[in-house]
């Protein structure tokens, strides 16, 4: 089953903004706050809040600051209100850019995120300009050395799982948003524990480009990525190696 590559093609994350502990922990907190409001503060019943805990664990993030995130998820703790909000627009030659964003100011990501589009050469467009090419699904990913490839799709296509893939040392589940417990439980069942699982937005058709255009592109998307409300950047551009050296 082919599958697009969500760590290589769709997602481009700035490894150098990552390195910045304070930027990458305040990142992570938005992602527990909005797990946590939107699914309450348990992680053995709320899996998104689960995995996002996992995901600031994998970075040794402080215990201390992964509950104060989720106490403000859940209203325990004061503060500004944090909300999800996405912005779309188009990026060096007309591919389709979907940012992802967690704030608590949206006139302030509003004005940022447009400067970012036009500094990129892109322009930043109205709700809905570019969303109809991307589908919203879960990406589950399951190291490789865990379990033969056949016997996991045997597994995730039976728990209505849209599409499996190897990519490189592990393989990426795709499903429904509505079909991601099924899958998970699946999983469970057969002794496999996720190495990550998020909600991504995923390209309908994937757009070639030439290398110079997708350099451009990838500057772009590095350039939203670092902003500290940013959670996620997508492109239906595809991306190669080259491009993102």
């Amino acid at each position: 089953m082919a599958g697009h590559s969500h760590s290589a093609n769709i997602a481009v994350r700035k490894g150098k903004a990552d390195q910045v502990r304070a930027k990458l922990f305040s990142k992570l907190s938005r992602y527990i706050i909005i797990a946590a409001r939107n699914g309450g503060g348990d992680p053995d019943t709320n899996l998104k809040l689960r995995y996002a805990i996992d995901k600031a664990r994998s970075v040794s993030m402080p215990r201390d600051n992964i509950e104060r995130a989720i106490k403000r998820g859940t209203g325990e703790l004061g503060g500004d209100v944090m909300e999800e909000l996405a912005y779309e627009g188009f990026g060096p030659g007309g591919v389709a850019i979907f940012v992802d964003t967690a704030t608590d100011n949206r006139n302030r990501t509003n004005g940022e995120v447009r400067k970012f589009f036009e500094k990129g050469g892109g322009n930043m467009g109205g709700p809905g300009c570019v969303g109809y090419l991307f589908d919203r699904k879960w990406v589950i990913v399951i190291e490789a050395n865990a379990v033969e490839e056949d016997a996991l799709m045997n597994i995730v296509l039976e728990a209505g799982a849209d599409d499996m893939s190897r990519q490189g040392d592990v393989y990426e589940i795709i499903c429904e948003p509505t079909g991601f417990s099924q899958v998970q439980e699946s999983l469970a069942k057969a002794g496999l524990t996720a190495k990550s699982a998020d909600i991504a937005m995923l390209p309908k058709v994937s757009v070639d480009v030439d290398v110079e255009t997708g350099k451009k592109i990838v500057k772009l998307m590095e350039m939203l990525d670092d902003h500290d409300d940013v959670q996620n950047v997508y492109t239906n551009a595809n991306l190669t190696e080259e491009m993102m050296a």
